[in-house]
């Protein structure tokens, strides 16, 4: 717990230096989002903790404001309906990665299983490492949204987020939660992990939603 602790501290400080060196500018029409730029590769920016995967054990559970609860082991994950596509990814730290080929589960088809009632208007995701971040169930209705779980036509690597992790293109990549265990729709909102810590509630990169 120490250590964890001393990771989360390092980190709010490097961001706390990235929040006043962004630059700032207001072309909306653009593809790079105003006050990023563009990196070769795919970075990797996390707290240091890399849980474990065992597809023996592992669970993607989905709870709350649903009809039909869920709770999928690895090769009912892997058995849903699948796609592939190019998104680009656009971290908070100002880097953006252009033209990632990602592959999984499109987050449509968990709703076809899991029904959110008519009460569900948030959802809370549940990382491996006891991380969260909560979004607007409408931000997970774009056409885009992936349960991913490949990267590159690659099994997702662990420091990328694998074996499972969320992919919300449109939104900072801090919403696109990696190791995801646990989907919960709710009627009510709630601050997440780094949402506690004053980041922004939503994250458009567009409108320069970092911090609130």
């Amino acid at each position: 717990m120490e250590t964890t602790d001393k990771v989360i501290r390092a980190k709010e400080r490097l961001l706390q230096r990235f929040r006043k060196q962004a630059p700032r500018s207001a072309d909306r029409g653009e593809r790079l989002p105003p006050g990023q730029r563009v990196t070769r590769g795919f970075p990797v920016l996390d707290l240091g903790i890399h849980p474990r995967f065992d597809p023996e054990t592992w669970r993607l559970t989905v709870s709350g404001e649903v009809a039909q609860p869920l709770s999928l082991n690895w090769d009912e994950f892997r058995a849903l309906p699948r796609r592939e596509q190019r998104s680009d990814f656009h971290c908070v730290t100002t880097w953006s990665a252009y033209d990632l080929h990602w592959g999984g589960v499109p987050f449509e088809a968990l709703l076809e299983r899991a029904q959110p009632t008519d009460r569900a208007r948030f959802v809370m995701l549940y990382s491996a490492d006891d991380y969260t971040t909560n979004l607007p169930l409408d931000e997970l209705l774009h056409d885009d949204v992936l349960l991913a779980d490949e990267l590159a036509g690659e099994a997702l690597s662990t420091e990328h987020g694998g074996p499972l992790r969320l992919l919300v293109p449109h939104l900072y990549g801090w919403k696109s939660a990696k190791w995801l265990t646990g989907i919960g729709f709710r009627e009510t909102d709630a601050p997440g992990f780094w949402e506690e810590r004053g980041y922004h509630d939503r994250g458009d990169p567009w409108s320069e939603e970092r911090y609130r």
